[in-house]
């Protein structure tokens, strides 16, 4: 009976110029329980969400709520009828306050006369209620920039609560978050729940599934594949019904490719800011994949950023290929054969308002422009190279980027390094919101670069990534490099212990 339900999505169909994005879904949700919804990047759980939500318009399916034949027109009137959308990639704006944010589009209002002001008193007061209900006491008054991104995670649940929402959708809540934050997310789930609140849960993280979900739907290339209770599928079950096929193995063989040559040397690195990294040596070796592991502040990606030249030095030395590099930019970097992968995708990593042609090729523009005009043809050939070999689901390279799946806009930015044929290639967080499918797919390609004698810097804030897939490992604490393991002698107990060597205060633990 469609009544035991919260939500329930009936034959949902969606397509797109060349794509059938979904055929046929089915989503059922019971009351209060947290519903993982999962499948590889391009399956077509955003797409469904966004039909749910109003965003999209379905081209055939039906929707009950609480048993109810409903049709929702616009994301406003999801809201009006009980849902609420918590989205992968947040749209702060940071220099309005916390509470601003929250009542964005639906201010509280009072008359001044014969005018309408909006009324800051009863919207400070509503929002500080709905922030104590998650129990986050900020002040609604502060500017949303101040807090972390876990934080703005909690304020975007409150405002979801302050809608009156029986209905939440979380789509990857936890991809940029420590672990504190995680668990403060959970405390707020758990609290929503035992309201009666439903929630549908998009991850691609077993452990996170496993802690906080009761039920599980599976999707895979934009089709409905099953619907099961947590505790009734093991993790190989819900990874072979994700890919439809098994994976024995989470990471691809790791052979030992490198040579004693030294691509890149870096001495006493020491940030011009205070509190970044301090007195940063290392090598990479040609063929080799180096690992940077350690905790949230680690300043692992700020000396990265450094070596590309998106970050100023006060001291120390970069050697590319045995002779000193002069770094003040990216392009110096570029042009000394270095590729970098950023770690958010969606902010520094991708050109949205792009297509898939020109983020692929924006970087090597030169291989293909001879006198002063860019050949197209070799563009499109490069490009059509590349999305066959990464195997990047998309009907054309005239897509915009924004429409891909968070794993094929990753293969695309790979693409753009491997058009530009780099020497060193640094990847930070390479498989962050990415499936298990399109996770070892990146895995084989980065083991292909090192085989061609590439050479990786990947930093990676996962212990099983860092030791299945790195020759060799440095890790760093506080802007130190505390230590440094061989990849088949490589422990997490040995990872973290370098991770842990100092203190807060910046003292030494023995």
């Amino acid at each position: 009976m469609a009544e035991q339900y919260r939500l329930e999505m009936r034959g949902v169909k969606k397509t797109f110029p060349g794509v059938k994005a979904l055929d046929g879904v089915n989503l059922r949700v019971r009351p209060g329980t947290v519903h993982a919804l999962m499948g590889e990047n391009g399956a077509g759980k955003s797409t469904l969400m966004k039909c749910l939500f109003g965003i999209y318009k379905m081209d055939e399916g039906e929707v009950y709520i609480d048993g109810v034949k409903t049709e929702i027109a616009n994301p406003d009137d999801a809201l009006h009828k009980g849902l609420a959308m918590v989205h992968q990639e947040l749209q702060p704006i940071p220099e309005r306050s916390i509470a601003e944010n929250m009542y964005l589009g639906r201010y509280p209002m009072k008359n001044y006369g014969p005018v309408k002001v909006v009324d800051h008193a009863t919207m400070n007061k509503e929002a500080e209620k709905w922030l104590r209900d998650v129990k986050m006491e900020f002040d609604p008054k502060a500017k949303l920039g101040t807090l972390s991104i876990g934080q703005m995670q909690s304020v975007e649940i409150a405002k979801a609560v302050s809608q009156s929402a029986n209905l939440v959708i979380l789509d990857e809540p936890t991809s940029s978050l420590t672990d504190n934050e995680v668990e403060a997310l959970f405390r707020i789930i758990r609290d929503l729940k035992s309201r009666g609140v439903s929630m549908i849960y998009i991850s691609h993280k077993m452990a996170e599934i496993r802690q906080i979900s009761d039920d599980i739907t599976i999707m895979r290339d934009g089709t409905y594949v099953g619907t099961w209770a947590i505790d009734d599928i093991s993790d190989e079950e819900i990874v072979k019904q994700m890919v439809g096929r098994e994976l024995n193995n989470v990471y691809p063989p790791k052979d030992d490719y490198r040579t004693d040559e030294t691509v890149l040397k870096v001495s006493h690195l020491t940030s011009i800011l205070p509190n970044s990294f301090k007195d940063c040596s290392f090598e990479l070796k040609r063929g080799e994949i180096l690992g940077f592991g350690g905790l949230v502040g680690a300043q692992r990606t700020e000396l990265m950023e450094a070596i590309f030249g998106m970050r100023h030095i006060e001291s120390g030395t970069v050697e590319i290929l045995g002779k000193e590099a002069h770094i003040k930019r990216p392009q110096d970097a570029i042009n000394s054969s270095v590729g970098m992968i950023t770690e958010d995708r969606r902010g520094t990593g991708i050109f949205g308002c792009l297509s898939i042609d020109d983020n692929t090729a924006i970087a090597s523009y030169k291989h293909y422009t001879h006198m002063g005009k860019i050949n197209k043809k070799e563009v499109d050939d490069v490009v059509k190279d590349s999305i066959a070999k990464l195997k990047i689901k998309t009907p054309s390279g005239k897509t915009l980027i924004q429409s891909l799946s968070g794993g094929n806009q990753q293969k695309v930015i790979i693409a753009r390094w491997l058009a530009n044929n780099p020497d060193i290639l640094i990847m930070d967080e390479p498989t962050r919101g990415i499936d298990v499918g399109a996770k070892y797919e990146i895995y084989q390609i980065m083991i292909d670069l090192v085989k061609q004698g590439k050479s990786i810097i990947m930093i990676s804030s996962e212990m099983p990534e860092l030791i299945g897939m790195s020759n060799r490992i440095i890790v760093m604490c506080n802007g130190h490099i505390t230590g440094e393991v061989e990849g088949e002698d490589a422990t997490q107990e040995k990872i973290m212990s370098f991770a842990t060597k100092f203190t807060l205060s910046g003292k030494e633990n023995k």
